[in-house]
This record gives structure tokens, sequence and C-alpha cells, in this order.
């Protein structure tokens, strides 16, 4: 278990980094351009076949997810750079996600 472990964890560094980054940098489109740098950087590191497919899904699901827990009164977010409701980097963030979810389960 542990060498699995140590294998994840790998993965969970550049969410890490994004999430830190959150309080650092205001302008979301900015960080929204320092999380497709991140990820570029660990998509080319590390890239399994059809993990766009992780990828996008994750983005589309996020997006629309999102919208509807806003839209519902379940979220609030004082940044609403993507329609208006959310920011436009977090449906990124969790999209990465899905990728580093399906790495651990395939670890796992």
């Amino acid at each position: 278990m542990k060498e699995k472990l140590l294998k994840i964890i790998p993965n969970l560094i550049p969410i890490t980094l994004m999430v830190g980054l959150i309080p650092i940098i205001a302008n979301d489109y900015v960080l929204l351009l320092a999380y497709v740098f991140v990820i570029s950087i660990s998509f080319w590191i590390k890239y399994e076949k059809r993990e766009y497919v992780y990828f996008s899904f994750g983005l589309v699901i996020m997006v629309f997810s999102e919208w509807i827990f806003v839209s519902t009164g379940v979220e609030t977010f004082t940044r609403n750079s993507l329609l208006g409701v959310m920011p436009i980097w977090l449906p990124v963030l969790w999209a990465y996600a899905f990728v580093a979810m399906k790495r651990a389960v395939v670890i796992l």
C-alpha cells in the first residue's frame, strides 16, 4: 500500500500547486493562464493515452455542475468570471483533478 501511495503523490503535486496559487493570483484570467501552464507541463512530464478524454469530460461536467450548484444556492463565489457565476479557472482545476483521480484509480 505504501508503494501505491508513493506513486499517487506525484499526481497530486499539480493540483496542490494550482490550489496554492488561488490566494496569490487575484486576476482570474492570469490564474487560468497559470493553470494552463501547470497542466501543460504536467502532461508533458506524464501523459497516458486518451487522458484528454478525462480532462475534457471533467471540464464539461464541472462547468455544468458548478453552474447548477450556484444557480440553486448550494455554492456562491465572489469571483464570477465564467458565466457570471463562477471563476473561469475552477472547471479547469476540476478537469485536471479528473485526470489525477483516473491515475490514482489505475494505481490502486
